[in-house]
């Protein structure tokens, strides 16, 4: 399988250096969805995955391309997710638990899943066209893959399962449990979480679709609705739960005045719930919020264990190592199913601050800059990004991503953070104007 996954590799490298910009990006994301990243070249101690080598050349034509080069300007929010790498890169070469050059290693291939991909989309996505064209190529690249899930699911016959034996460190089951009747589908991912979460997360960019006229109107619900079914039928309570956000949120930009309100009532009810309830609020509210059962109680359980060993990991985290909950929560590995928990106990309480800055920040970003423009079309993309960042902020609470699903939304983050940039070109007749570096108003 390496000569295979080599030989993809080289035609991926190819496309993204042929492509316009915007269709490179697509490419790109189209390897990561396609081809298992389970499935390596080895050379050495060093597994290089095709994800990798296509980010790497695609960087290097963004660097070494003057037309994209000279569009790219550097915000504060780069600067925050900078600082955020530098936390993650400097405690594990320092205080994980394996030889240094292995140290070494991990960390350049985190580097290149999480900030090469950040920035590539930074560099190519600085203006609106090349935002709806790569949207309406994802549209359709998810189909495929959305057919796939639906067979695995109503079939039970999972199609990239005899690859599993290629790979040196995959050690999940080969048989996948059945909910309601139905197969939790895996496709080329390494887990149904994965799989449906690369759905959810691009539900917001082609809903936004429909507002581009002639065909798109019809076009957006029908590639909304299938990239949906493919979040559907991994069977896994937390794509259905970022899907069913999405929708919540993309249906409330009509019913903006509605937004304060329900945030207040939220707030309100879990203090009324801490103070009557005899459980901690959170643990009423994950009992509820799982819309296909699972194990609720194990990610209230995590959050317990958190505060109630923070002494032990708020400095360095566990050096990459178990954090030895499993005896509490019934298994023997530690199954960290919440992303901040999870990048705490990697990082320590810095890292999992850094990451809650970047996210807060970036949702600010969207927020403000929403506000001050008056364009139509910009504010519903601008929502759409927004209920994107707000869906995945609240899964990370059940889950937490790793694989091709963090190297998918580093690549969302980069292109949320181009478009709030004051330098984006939204390509508006009448152009906004450009006040504290932020659109406020359309001049006539």
């Amino acid at each position: 399988m390496q000569g295979v996954t080599l030989t993809v590799a080289i035609i991926a490298a190819i496309l993204v250096l042929s492509l316009r910009p915007a269709y490179a990006l697509a490419a790109f994301v189209t390897s990561l969805l396609y081809y298992p990243y389970y499935l390596t070249v080895t050379i050495g101690t060093v597994d290089i995955l095709v994800g990798r080598v296509v980010v790497g050349v695609l960087l290097m034509r963004c660097l070494c391309d003057s037309r994209i080069r000279n569009k790219f300007v550097w915000s504060r929010l780069d600067t925050w997710v900078a600082i955020s790498m530098s936390i993650y890169v400097v405690v594990a070469l320092i205080y994980f638990i394996m030889p240094f050059m292995q140290r070494v290693e991990n960390r350049g291939g985190f580097v290149m899943d999480t900030w090469l991909a950040y920035m590539v989309a930074r560099f190519i996505i600085t203006d609106k066209s090349k935002l709806v064209s790569f949207a309406k190529c994802i549209g359709f690249i998810l189909i495929p893959l959305a057919i796939l899930g639906v067979t695995e699911s109503v079939t039970g016959w999972q199609s990239f399962s005899h690859l599993w034996r290629f790979c040196p460190w995959y050690r999940e089951s080969t048989t996948l449990p059945q909910r309601w009747g139905l197969t939790r589908a895996v496709g080329p991912f390494g887990h149904p979480i994965l799989f449906g979460g690369s759905f959810a997360l691009f539900m917001p960019l082609i809903y936004y679709l429909r507002h581009e006229g002639g065909m798109w109107k019809s076009w957006a619900y029908i590639l909304f609705g299938i990239a949906l079914i493919g979040a559907l039928s991994s069977m896994s309570s937390g794509p259905w739960v970022m899907a069913i956000l999405v929708i919540i949120c993309l249906a409330m930009e009509k019913r903006r005045y509605l937004l304060k309100p329900i945030f207040v009532l939220f707030i309100v009810s879990c203090v009324f719930t801490q103070i009557t309830s005899d459980r901690e609020f959170y643990h009423v509210v994950v009992s509820y919020a799982n819309p296909l059962g699972g194990a609720g109680w194990h990610r209230a359980m995590l959050i317990d264990l958190a505060i109630q060993h923070f002494g032990e990991w708020w400095l360095t985290g566990y050096g990459n190592q178990d954090p030895g909950w499993g005896q509490y929560l019934g298994m023997v590995h530690t199954d960290v199913t919440n992303e901040f928990i999870l990048v705490g106990t990697r990082y320590g309480a810095f890292g999992m601050l850094a990451l809650i800055i970047v996210l807060v920040k970036a949702f600010r970003k969207v927020t403000y800059t929403y506000r001050r423009t008056t364009d139509p079309k910009s504010r519903h993309i601008l929502w759409s990004l927004g209920s994107m960042l707000f869906s995945v902020i609240v899964t990370w609470m059940s889950v937490s991503f790793f694989g091709q699903l963090a190297t998918l939304f580093y690549i969302s983050l980069g292109i949320l953070v181009s478009v709030v940039h004051s330098n984006f070109d939204w390509g508006v007749r009448n152009r906004l104007m450009l006040i504290q570096n932020y659109p406020v108003q359309m001049v006539v």
